[in-house]
């Protein structure tokens, strides 16, 4: 690919009716943590993808994806406590490459500690596609030529996914009561089995002091092994 001057960004502005063109090189976080998806959602019947929206705990909004395995992606962000910004579909590159103008959407910019993250979501059985392999080839090298990261992102490992999945049911923190989250906070769970958890607040019903449980695991407040499905026996930590 020639060199990172010779893309282009294009950006659809949330707050005003207008596509921003601009060198790649140049474009801010700014201007992209703003963008609006670049492209128009439509649902008609037999459509091959499973479009929907996800409310992030993140940003407090909801994110459009266009595939199961999007989604997939979003609740590891959501999860991801280094993560503070989620924008979807934020831009289109542009490049001209072997004689041919080459243009690309990724699927989400993710705003981390550790500095943007470009995402492409695609099945592990099309990664090898001659076309999707160039495509990602280019894009890589146009991001990380920012010193940004770049990520391909297919299927996960099931038992975590599900464990996520199961967890960001306890996401919205406005349904739990601040009383118990804060008698929970004031008790030694380190090294307790998630099954014996919920009785140490007897005052309490078992139940609600159980999914408040599993709102401090999606916070990561306590922590636990996620790699193997959810059980009684799984063991809490205190969080690092």
């Amino acid at each position: 690919m020639g060199t990172a001057a010779e893309v282009v960004v294009r950006v659809r502005r949330r707050d005003a009716d207008e596509v921003v063109e601009c060198p790649w090189p140049v474009a801010s976080t700014d201007l992209l943590s703003a963008a609006a998806p670049w492209r128009v959602f439509r649902w008609y019947g037999g459509q091959k993808h499973y479009s929907g929206t996800y409310w992030s705990v993140t940003i407090r909004d909801h994110v459009i994806y266009e595939s199961r395995l999007e989604l997939t992606r979003l609740l590891f962000a959501d999860f991801d406590r280094s993560v503070h910004g989620i924008v979807a579909q934020p831009f289109m590159l542009q490049t001209e490459l072997e004689g041919k103008v080459r243009k690309h959407i990724p699927d989400y910019l993710l705003l981390s500690d550790r500095g943007p993250v470009i995402v492409d979501v695609k099945p592990l059985h099309r990664l090898s596609k001659p076309e999707v392999a160039f495509t990602f080839n280019w894009t890589r090298q146009a991001v990380e030529s920012r010193g940004w990261q770049y990520e391909i992102w297919s299927e996960p490992p099931p038992a975590k996914l599900e464990n996520i999945r199961f967890l960001a049911g306890y996401r919205r923190d406005w349904l739990f009561s601040t009383t118990v989250l804060e008698e929970l906070r004031g008790v030694d769970l380190d090294g307790v089995p998630l099954g014996r958890a919920a009785a140490c607040l007897p005052g309490h019903p078992e139940p609600q002091v159980r999914a408040t449980i599993h709102h401090l695991l999606w916070k990561q407040s306590l922590v636990t092994q996620l790699d193997t499905p959810l059980s009684p026996s799984h063991t809490l930590r205190k969080a690092a």
